[in-house]
């Protein structure tokens, strides 16, 4: 698919505690995917197999149109970038430097003045061994490396761990530099609500080595609400006809707190009810909140 930037099909990873998959996923170019889950979830073991660092038990993925796994894949490498959840313990005798001459011979369009500019902007020292750099310091040394190249494809796992608040916000805006080249792709792993809320056009749940489903970022947190209504202390109402319904508790005497995923859908069924029933309130469900609703669902709890 051209318009792809990452293709999965039927993918499969068996460990012995733990499987990922199968696994059916388009990411589009342009935009800003976000892989949220709980951790152990697979969200790491998803990039490594992306990036060809372990292999699948079943399944096919391509990556910006090429296949990963076919061959030789250092053109195809050459146009991704890629900042692991961990840093690389047996680097940390080098300077930045050192690792900055030694990354920029495989990458055709490393850019040096970019490299020096995000380096002076992030407040990083290559000449500080990278063992001796805060973990702060080290993550944003490695998104620099990451981004000096200018690649198509960027992965960045756990992106902000380690950041203070005024890093964070820093990476923020060179994230969102990062994107202003049309056809450029971020996906993310992320924990971080507000990261999430902030740079992501589409999220993508993960949960328990599968995924639960992609969607659209702003219909995501419009469709999941919480509607109080007035049940008009009549015949019970069956909520599970609601389009869209998660749950139904009471919430104050004859008021229902009814959850939904498709809230447009549902208020348009409550006015077409012929029950006495009334719309008091209604308010959106924030990013964490829905993902309990998908951890719940994946473990049978709802």
């Amino acid at each position: 698919m051209n318009d792809a930037a990452i293709a999965i099909s039927g993918l499969v990873q068996r460990r012995a505690n733990f499987e990922l998959g199968p696994i059916e996923l388009v990411i589009p170019r342009g935009y800003v995917t976000a892989v949220v889950g709980p951790n152990g979830s697979g969200k790491s073991s998803l990039f490594r197999l992306l990036l060809d660092l372990a292999k699948p038990d079943k399944g096919r993925i391509e990556l910006l149109g090429e296949r990963v796994g076919s061959g030789e894949d250092t053109a195809l490498k050459a146009r991704i970038g890629y900042v692991p959840e961990q840093s690389i313990d047996i680097e940390d005798g080098l300077r930045g430097s050192q690792k900055a001459d030694f990354v920029r011979q495989w990458y055709p369009n490393w850019d040096v003045n970019l490299y020096q500019e995000l380096l002076r902007r992030f407040e990083v020292d290559p000449a500080l061994k990278l063992g001796k750099m805060s973990k702060g310091m080290r993550r944003k040394f490695d998104l620099a490396l990451a981004i000096a190249h200018q690649p198509e494809l960027l992965l960045l796992d756990e992106p902000s761990s380690g950041l203070d608040p005024i890093a964070w916000k820093m990476m923020i805006e060179v994230l969102h530099r990062y994107m202003d080249r049309n056809g450029r792709t971020i996906v993310m792993a992320s924990h971080i609500i507000d990261e999430v809320k902030r740079l992501a056009d589409y999220i993508v749940f993960v949960v328990q080595g599968k995924v639960l489903g992609m969607y659209e970022k702003d219909a995501l947190l419009d469709g999941w609400q919480a509607l109080y209504v007035d049940s008009g202390g009549g015949a019970a109402m069956d909520w599970t006809r609601m389009p869209g319904f998660l749950s139904a508790t009471v919430s104050r005497g004859t008021t229902y707190k009814v959850v939904t995923a498709d809230a447009p859908e549902a208020e348009r069924w409550l006015a077409a009810e012929e029950a006495n029933v009334r719309l008091i309130s209604k308010q959106k469900l924030e990013l964490d909140e829905i993902l309990l609703f998908h951890i719940e669902q994946a473990r049978g709890v709802l």
